[in-house]
């Protein structure tokens, strides 16, 4: 008898533990964020240090919400523009996280921690206004010297 109440202890614990895992950032926010890419003018490409990318901008991509990573904006006769892309606790990832101290979830906020649930990207859009490469061989403008007087 006192092997069964054991046993229906331990499947009572695991249970509770299951539970509060489920209150966790990762099941209610998920591990991963959409995020967007502007650029004025648009059309241009998006390549970042994680490997995301966009053939054209305007676009949106889902990535990690652990990935800090630098994005590049590229377009024929303008120049390259880099953006870092970083990670920080914010507003719904911090409720997350207290929602998982309060239903003593110490196994959710490990596990929020390590997908970068409690995280949100900033910025987010990611945008850039792109400035036209000087053309080669353009003319110069001239400052007119002051009349002798």
């Amino acid at each position: 008898m006192s092997t069964r109440i054991t046993g229906t202890r331990t499947l009572t614990a695991a249970m509770l533990i299951a539970v509060s895992v489920g209150a966790c950032g990762s099941i209610t926010r998920g591990t991963t964020e959409k995020m967007a890419f502007l650029t004025e003018p648009s059309g241009a490409t998006m390549t970042s240090t994680k490997g995301y990318a966009c053939p054209a901008t305007p676009c949106s991509l889902e990535v990690d919400r652990s990935d800090a990573f630098d994005v590049t904006f590229a377009k024929p006769g303008f120049q390259p523009a880099l953006i870092p892309v970083r990670t920080q606790v914010v507003g719904a990832g911090a409720a997350g996280m207290a929602g998982n101290v309060l239903a003593g979830g110490v196994i959710g906020i490990g596990v929020d921690a390590y997908t970068g649930a409690a995280l949100d990207h900033t910025p987010n859009p990611v945008s850039a206004v792109l400035v036209p490469e000087a053309r080669p061989g353009a003319p110069h403008a001239r400052r007119r010297r002051a009349p002798d007087a």
